[in-house]
């Protein structure tokens, strides 16, 4: 049964480019089998990938039966997973757009419930790895960072905003102690000339800053990252509604890579998983109104130290789930 019409879909033609991009779009999904796990694929399910990427989660929902919806705001990586995911014919369709507009994603395909939500909050290796998308100052490259078809990049951030905004992106989103010294950089090299690329910005943040584990544009650069993407404003509009898609049963599962998005979750699920809320301003402990899931014992999940081992990048990921009661 083709439960998405295909005009809705965007789904492409497995070309000569796209064969030539599965060659060039690396990406290893990080808690693989965890995910699958927590989701419990199986046929006749249907889950939702709001972060879907290269498709390497998807891949192993599909294989183990279930029909996967998979939402990206990222071209390149769209055009990928549908090239490698197309064997699975109509038990998989993908469409551009940001996660947080699941309602209006889904509302042509006349689904209204799934089984299973999957996001993946981590920016891809091929993203990290492509110079010309500027995640990474570890590359000459625009300063972008754009995931999709945003509006604003980077550069427009660091060159317009003002001191103030600046600091308070940095403190809010990077949770960088030297958010006022790192601005005011800024501002005053900006003022001799704009700051366009990666390095240029890297070299300004790491000028006379002492080395550590990290290097010193680490948290500026997530920063700037999160407030070019909208991401945590799009975590928590999303998480509400993805709440209401579930089914009795079903299970929503967030991967998440610093603790700004992990706090979020967290607090999410545990706000909506309370059996009881201990109000000051009653006399006793009443029960929650809101309460949504069922938290079990390993609903908070780390790597293995045999996926950090074999993939670095795993190694700050948690993966947090629960079950729709």
């Amino acid at each position: 049964m083709d439960l998405l019409p295909a005009a809705f879909s965007h789904r492409q033609k497995v070309t000569t480019e796209n064969k030539k991009e599965e060659k060039t779009f690396s990406h290893r999904s990080v808690l693989a089998q965890e995910v699958v796990d927590a989701l419990r694929p199986c046929p006749g399910a249907v889950i939702v990938d709001g972060t879907l990427g290269g498709g390497g989660h998807a891949e192993l929902l599909l294989e183990a039966g279930a029909t996967v919806i998979g939402f990206d705001r990222d071209p390149e990586a769209l055009s990928h997973a549908s090239a490698r995911l197309e064997r699975f014919g109509e038990r998989f369709r993908c469409f551009e757009g940001n996660y947080a507009e699941v309602n209006t994603l889904l509302a042509a395909t006349g689904i209204t419930q799934v089984d299973g939500i999957l996001l993946d909050l981590g920016v891809s290796s091929y993203q990290l790895d492509t110079a010309e998308r500027g995640f990474s100052f570890q590359r000459e490259g625009p300063l972008d960072m754009r995931m999709g078809r945003s509006l604003s990049t980077a550069a427009s951030i660091v060159n317009s905003a003002e001191l103030s905004e600046l600091v308070k992106i940095f403190r809010e989103y990077g949770e960088e102690p030297r958010a006022m010294m790192m601005a005011t950089r800024i501002v005053r090299e900006r003022a001799r000339g704009p700051i366009t690329t990666t390095i240029q910005l890297a070299s300004l943040i790491a000028a006379g800053v002492p080395s550590g584990p990290r290097h010193p544009a680490t948290r500026i650069f997530q920063a700037l990252r999160i407030a070019v993407n909208e991401e945590i404003t799009s975590l928590q509009s999303a998480l509400p509604r993805f709440a209401n898609l579930l089914k009795p049963g079903g299970r929503l599962g967030v991967i998440t890579f610093h603790s700004l998005e992990d706090r979020l979750v967290k607090k999410f699920f545990k706000k909506h998983a309370a059996l009881e809320i201990d109000d000051p301003t009653w006399p006793a402990p009443r029960p929650n109104p809101e309460r949504l899931f069922l938290l079990s014992k390993n609903w908070s999940l780390r790597p293995s130290a045999e996926e950090i081992a074999t993939n670095p990048r795993a190694r700050s990921a948690r993966l947090r789930w629960a079950e729709r009661l």
